[in-house]
């Protein structure tokens, strides 16, 4: 299932706040408030977005991997829940729900309830996870990761398209349940993230879009034919809604220096241009980094690339 219409360009972000991560979060983050992450929710509502994601981790190791990682991850589910009240338009999306941490039925019932509860707007991004310690912690096999997703992708499709749910697996097997409330949607879409080769398989065999993570523009050309052709072997003409996530985004004149995060800065025109590489690429989907230095400058970013720059990059 494709949610962009044929032709079209959507976007979104993840929201501030609910993670910490280092390489992700701007200073003023780290006092944030709850309020100030349904206000960039509501602007991205407001300025035409389509989409405002969660991550996911349960239990940060305290180890050197996973030193600039921070603890503070709210829970997807309830989050986008909460956040799914808060708005009335704008899609709720998962960015990603590391599955082969529950148990497929869980997630099904979590990810029902909200599509039920929010009236259709649930964007389900699943990935399989990278903190080894976490699925130590969690007493779940590391190496077992991508298999589980996948038969967790596969029980979960069954259940949110039968209310009689059942697999048979390798690692999951049950029959005769039934599952309830049921989706608003059908079908619910799975978009896969990763960028590796396991996971761009993964999206072209079964995903209905690709959440990419940390690919350099030089390399997302490359990627997306990976995932094209793969398709065309295993699934042919199935639609994939295909993600890009470019540089950090400031409208203006900088405040930072150009750091490890690469930015895109200045007018609207330049950053349009940048940005209508996704074209090219044959991207329907950008999710985009705004740099700011208050929550109030981070949702002033959101209207003005919504009122100025988007309209550009689609003209």
């Amino acid at each position: 299932m494709s949610i962009v219409p044929e032709g079209k360009l959507i976007w979104g972000i993840q929201l501030p706040v609910q993670s910490l991560t280092e390489s992700k979060r701007e200073p003023w983050e780290l006092a944030g408030t709850v309020h100030d992450m349904v206000s960039a929710a509501q602007a991205v509502e407001a300025a035409g977005g389509s989409f405002v994601g969660v991550c996911d981790h349960i239990a940060i190791p305290d180890n050197d991997y996973a030193r600039h990682m921070s603890s503070q991850w709210f829970d997807p589910i309830s989050t986008l829940a909460y956040v799914a009240a808060k708005t009335s338009t704008v899609r709720v999306l998962s960015t990603v729900f590391i599955a082969p941490y529950r148990h497929p039925l869980l997630s099904a019932k979590q990810f029902m309830t909200l599509d039920h509860l929010s009236g259709g707007r649930t964007i389900v991004g699943v990935g399989a996870g990278h903190v080894e310690a976490e699925f130590e912690a969690l007493g779940i096999d590391f190496a077992s990761r991508g298999e589980l997703l996948n038969e967790s992708i596969d029980a979960m499709r069954d259940a949110f398209a039968n209310e009689h749910a059942h697999f048979t697996g390798k690692f999951f097997d049950y029959k005769n349940v039934t599952l309830a409330p049921r989706p608003v949607q059908q079908p619910v879409p799975i978009w896969v993230g990763g960028s590796k080769k396991p996971a761009l398989r993964r999206v072209a065999e079964r995903g209905d879009g690709w959440i990419p993570q940390g690919s350099p523009r030089s390399q997302m050309q490359g990627l997306v034919d990976f995932i094209r052709a793969h398709r065309d072997k295993v699934r042919p003409g199935a639609p994939i809604d295909l993600g890009w996530l470019p540089e950090w985004i400031y409208m203006g004149t900088p405040f930072f220096e150009d750091d490890h995060r690469r930015s895109i800065t200045g007018s609207a025109d330049k950053i349009a241009e940048s940005l209508r590489y996704a074209k090219t690429l044959g991207c329907n989907v950008l999710h985009v980094n705004f740099r700011s230095r208050s929550a109030e400058e981070y949702c002033d970013q959101i209207a003005a690339f919504g009122r100025d720059v988007f309209p550009l990059v689609e003209s």
